[in-house]
């Protein structure tokens, strides 16, 4: 049975009207960059809780959640009014098995993402295992709108940190943006053009991490299984890994 820690709000910072990262305090607790825990606030009848991964690494005391406030939730929007100095409850144990060390050897790592998916290849690049494991990292993140395009200083910094090694592809579907592909991620792995824009070639020394829309995720194990990479599981070690917040 899950336990809560009372958190208190040290930030909420707003990347546009519907996108927003939530800093909290809490008392000090262990977990693998990927995994999640549940957030919670006191419902009419019952507490109210969902899922979210900490974007913030191990090693940062602050937690940090990337929340995307769907009008018709009933949590999400409760969220995304809270201030400085309000509280939240956070569950405990973290949970999860989308994290490195589940993750085969290979030359290169391909975190793909949608929206908030991109949170958890955060906290695992605010570590030094996947620098140390693999020599070229590609961080490709599909969102809608250019404004949905977060964490880029951070991004920009790894970038400058590890020269060369950190290869990031943003994709944007409803506009032209300045450097970013259009089309929707499984076909831009099925035609080769993500290959092609960032010098790279999936093949079976690539480990590939799929998370964020369940569509995205069912399209681009298909393109990716067109290419001879199958999924990864326990019993039976491949290269696509993937990880579902919604279904």
């Amino acid at each position: 049975m899950a336990q809560w820690l009372t958190g208190t709000v040290i930030e909420n910072k707003r990347w546009n009207d519907q996108l927003f990262s939530l800093r909290v305090e809490a008392p000090p607790f262990d977990f693998v960059a990927g995994q999640f825990v549940r957030l919670g606030l006191p419902g009419a009848e019952k507490r109210l809780q969902r899922a979210y991964s900490l974007v913030n690494s191990p090693s940062d005391p602050v937690l940090d959640f990337l929340i995307t406030s769907v009008p018709t939730g009933a949590l999400s929007p409760r969220l995304d009014l809270l201030i400085p100095g309000d509280t939240v409850e956070v569950s405990q144990p973290p949970s999860g098995f989308f994290i490195l060390s589940e993750i085969p050897e290979g030359e290169t790592l391909w975190l793909v993402s949608t929206g908030t998916g991109i949170g958890p290849y955060l906290s695992m690049l605010g570590t030094e295992i996947p620098w140390q494991r693999f020599k070229t990292i590609y961080l490709v993140h599909g969102v809608r709108y250019r404004h949905d395009l977060c964490y880029q200083e951070l991004i920009q910094q790894w970038q400058l940190e590890h020269p060369g090694q950190l290869i990031y592809q943003p994709v944007v579907t409803r506009e032209t943006c300045s450097g970013a592909l259009q089309q929707r991620i499984p076909q831009l792995i099925r035609s080769g053009e993500l290959e092609a824009k960032v010098g790279g070639t999936l093949d079976s020394n690539a480990q590939v991490m799929l998370c964020g829309n369940p569509e995205m995720i069912l399209d681009a194990k298909a393109a990716l299984l067109e290419k001879g990479l199958d999924k990864n599981l326990r019993r039976k070690p491949g290269n696509v890994t993937v990880e579902q917040y919604w279904k």
